[in-house]
């Protein structure tokens, strides 16, 4: 396994208002870690003022960050400008501060797309600074984190001794003694300052995520719905009509033979036996039975439709196990392998070699039905 420092792509995102000294203080604590965790990139998300004194302080002026890779044999390329993102609101036009309900919502939408980009990159790990900012942007950062953060992926708030917080003077603390001023005009040695990370664990919610979410298809609110699913009640309605299963609200369509395939296995008195497959030769009774049913609820095949040549000499274990693989499948990319698993045909004898049983994992008092 690939330890996080070890990844060729190491990228630091932080959120930031009106202080850019979160920048200089996570890299040198990132930095001096054990191990050392040196950022190949760093991403800042701020306001359009936010952004301004990023630029003027880090990278124009005095020169912080330069100022900080000197000293410490780092590469200063890590941030340029490029790398400062405005957030816009839903119109477009860059935030000069976060106020309202609208540019609240904005600033999730935008921080969480950030991250999904971010941890798309299998070479990447990714470390969120969540220490800058309204609380609300750490907060959008680190649910955007795990929502699409991975093994490898971290969270962290730094922490900067007592004397030296929020001074407009103070970066980082320095190889060699260096004064700066507290608010009190008293002076202050920066070399002696102790800057550290405090790791924020979090839950990982990546695996059980559908594929739209991971390709940025949704909103943060959007996000949060469909992460709650999981949580509740499963709950199914077969829309025959649009040939649709309701997923606890989630439309996922299917094929007519998959969504007939479905159908059948929902309504049949018993389990589909593979037993009865394989060593009874059944094998033709359930094509036979499978063919009438698709009939009565989709209507006439095709002459050259595909299933009838599959079907013809019965329904094999190939073509059960690719009927069940196929709607798996369909299912999970629209609702995730968490949530798909109780929608799901599944095998009921799964301990039983030889003896499975496929029905759904739903019983017959959570779907319901509907015709027209």
């Amino acid at each position: 396994m690939t330890l996080s420092h070890q990844f060729p792509r190491r990228i630091l995102l932080l959120v930031c208002g009106m202080s850019p000294q979160v920048v200089t203080e996570t890299i040198y604590a990132l930095a001096h870690g054990n191990p050392p965790w040196v950022p190949t990139e760093v991403h800042l998300i701020t306001t359009t003022t936010g952004a301004e004194q990023a630029r003027l302080n880090l990278l124009q002026g005095r020169r912080q960050l330069a100022r900080l890779c000197a000293d410490y044999q780092l590469d200063p390329t890590m941030f340029l400008s490029e790398n400062i993102h405005t957030i816009p609101d839903h119109e477009g036009k860059e935030l000069s501060d976060i106020r309202s309900p609208g540019d609240n919502e904005a600033t999730a939408d935008f921080i969480t797309e950030w991250v999904r980009q971010l941890t798309s990159d299998d070479r990447s790990a990714l470390h969120v600074s969540m220490a800058g900012g309204r609380k609300t942007m750490g907060y959008y950062a680190g649910y955007a984190l795990s929502l699409f953060g991975r093994p490898q992926d971290r969270l962290s708030h730094v922490l900067v001794s007592e004397g030296y917080e929020g001074l407009s003077e103070f970066y980082y603390p320095t190889p060699t003694p260096c004064i700066v001023y507290d608010r009190d005009q008293r002076a202050l040695d920066a070399s002696r300052a102790q800057v550290h990370l405090a790791d924020i664990p979090f839950i990982r919610l990546r695996q059980g995520l559908p594929e739209p979410l991971l390709k940025g298809q949704h909103s943060f609110n959007e996000s949060i719905a469909l992460g709650q699913l999981a949580q509740g009640e499963p709950s199914l309605t077969i829309d025959v009509p649009r040939q649709q299963l309701i997923c606890q609200g989630q439309p996922v369509s299917l094929p007519p033979t998959r969504f007939a395939f479905y159908c059948w296995i929902a309504q049949r008195g018993e389990p589909l036996s593979r037993y009865e497959i394989l060593e009874i030769t059944r094998h033709k009774d359930y094509a036979r039975e499978f063919l009438d049913y698709y009939q009565d609820l989709i209507g006439e095949f095709h002459a050259n439709d595909r299933v009838l040549e599959a079907l013809e000499a019965g329904m094999d274990k190939t073509y059960l196990d690719s009927a069940i693989g196929d709607i798996k499948r369909r299912l999970e990319a629209v609702l995730g392998p968490i949530l798909a698993a109780s929608y799901r045909i599944h095998n009921r004898n799964p301990n039983q070699r030889g003896r499975a049983e496929y029905a759904l994992a739903l019983d017959s008092q959570q779907i319901r039905w509907k015709l027209q």
